[in-house]
């Protein structure tokens, strides 16, 4: 398999540009997310899901979840750091998410609060799985570290 892959026409692989904003920036989001709760709360999750070294896991997946969204949004390396990003989707959707269904939105009851939602199901890490495949296998796009390291390799 080419280690890098830029798309053979760039001209059309400009939908990987938006594919590698929103699955970047949403890894983003998710890593910030646990930062500004503290670590030390996400690793008690990760206790009470009986994962092994939680304090130590916590933070590989922060960082994972960070510095894999900046290097997909970068373009940088996408298959190397799809590999960690889809372990982390497959931990989270095998220890949480499966059990509540497929579903990703699960609405409870509309109160005068507003709507009422349940726990997600698996829905959103199979599409994240998916979106990073497309990566992987179509190519980073313009735009992106990879295409500048494959064009200066030619």
């Amino acid at each position: 398999m080419e280690q890098v892959r830029s798309t053979s026409d760039e001209s059309s692989a400009w939908w990987a540009l938006g594919l590698r904003a929103i699955v970047g920036f949403g890894f983003i989001a998710h890593g910030l997310a646990k930062v500004s709760r503290g670590p030390d709360e996400f690793a008690a999750v990760l206790l009470a899901l009986g994962v092994p070294v939680p304090g130590l896991m916590a933070w590989a997946t922060i960082g994972v979840e960070l510095f894999g969204g900046l290097a997909i949004v970068l373009g940088a390396f996408v298959w190397a750091v799809s590999v960690p990003l889809i372990a982390v989707l497959v931990v989270a959707m095998v220890t949480v998410h499966l059990q509540y269904g497929f579903s990703s939105i699960k609405l409870l009851a509309v109160t005068d609060a507003g709507a009422q939602f349940g726990p997600p199901g698996y829905e959103t890490d199979l599409l994240y799985l998916a979106c990073l495949t497309a990566l992987v296998l179509g190519g980073s796009g313009p735009l992106s570290v990879d295409g500048f390291i494959a064009r200066r390799q030619r």
